[in-house]
C-alpha cells in the first residue's frame, strides 16, 4: 500500500501512528508530496489533491485520515482502535472529531499568522484561536476520558497537541491545560509517537 504523505502533516501523522500501533507500518510505502507537486502526485488518486491518501495494490484510493484509519483498523486481528459499538465507539469518534477540528483551526492560524500584517484577517484569527482554546479547555476538563484502552481518539488528540507544540509553541496551550499537557507528555513516549515526530520547521 502507498501512503501519500508529508512529514509535517498532523493528519498523516495520525495515520502513521495508527499504522505503528496496529503493526502495519511495514506494509505502507510512504510517498512524500510537496506543495509544488501535490496536485500532480496525489490528484490522480484523490480529486481534492490532499494528504493523506492511501492507494491499495489494486489502485483503489482511500481518503481522508479518518477513513484511512478506519480501513487500517480492518487489517489486523488485535483490539480495534475504533471500537465496534457501544459508548466507547462514540467516545473515540468524538475525540477524533474534536482533534481534527482543532487541527483545522491550528493550521489556519499558523498559515494566517505567517502572512504580512496587511494581509491578515485579525478578526478571523481571533475567532480561530478562541475555538482552539474552547476545544483545549473541554479536553482539560475531561482528561480522564483519554485514559483506558488505546483508541483512535487518543491518537488523534495526541497528534493535534503535538502539532500545536510544533507550529504554535508550547506556551500557546500548556500553561492553561496542565492536566492535558501531563497526559500528552506521557502519551508522547509511546514508540509510535517517537517514531513519527515532526521534523524541524519548514
Amino acid at each position: 500500500m502507498k501512503l501519500y504523505s508529508s512529514p509535517r502533516s498532523p493528519y498523516v501523522r495520525k495515520v502513521w501512528v495508527a499504522a505503528h500501533e496496529l503493526g502495519l507500518a511495514d506494509r505502507l510505502e510512504l510517498i512524500e508530496a510537496t506543495p509544488r507537486n501535490i496536485i500532480e502526485v496525489v490528484g490522480r488518486h484523490n480529486p481534492l489533491g490532499q494528504i493523506p491518501t492511501l492507494v491499495l495494490g489494486d489502485g483503489t484510493a482511500i481518503y481522508d485520515s479518518p477513513v484511512v484509519c478506519d480501513y487500517l483498523d480492518t487489517l489486523h486481528d488485535g483490539p480495534p482502535l475504533i471500537p465496534r459499538d457501544g459508548p466507547m465507539r462514540w467516545q473515540a469518534l468524538k475525540l477524533q472529531a474534536i482533534a481534527d477540528a482543532m487541527l483545522d483551526q491550528a493550521i489556519a492560524v499558523y498559515t494566517d499568522a505567517g502572512r504580512p500584517a496587511e494581509q491578515r484577517n485579525e478578526a478571523m484569527l481571533d475567532r480561530r484561536r478562541t475555538r482552539l482554546k474552547r476545544c483545549l479547555s473541554s479536553l482539560e476538563d475531561d482528561t480522564a476520558s483519554l485514559d483506558g484502552a488505546l483508541t483512535i481518539g487518543q491518537i488523534a488528540v495526541a497528534c493535534a497537541l503535538g502539532y500545536l507544540d510544533f507550529r504554535l509553541g508550547r506556551d500557546f496551550w500548556r500553561p492553561e491545560q496542565p492536566n492535558l499537557a501531563a497526559w500528552f507528555d506521557r502519551f508522547a513516549e509511546r514508540p509510535s509517537m517517537r517514531a513519527t515526530q515532526h521534523p524541524g520547521p519548514g
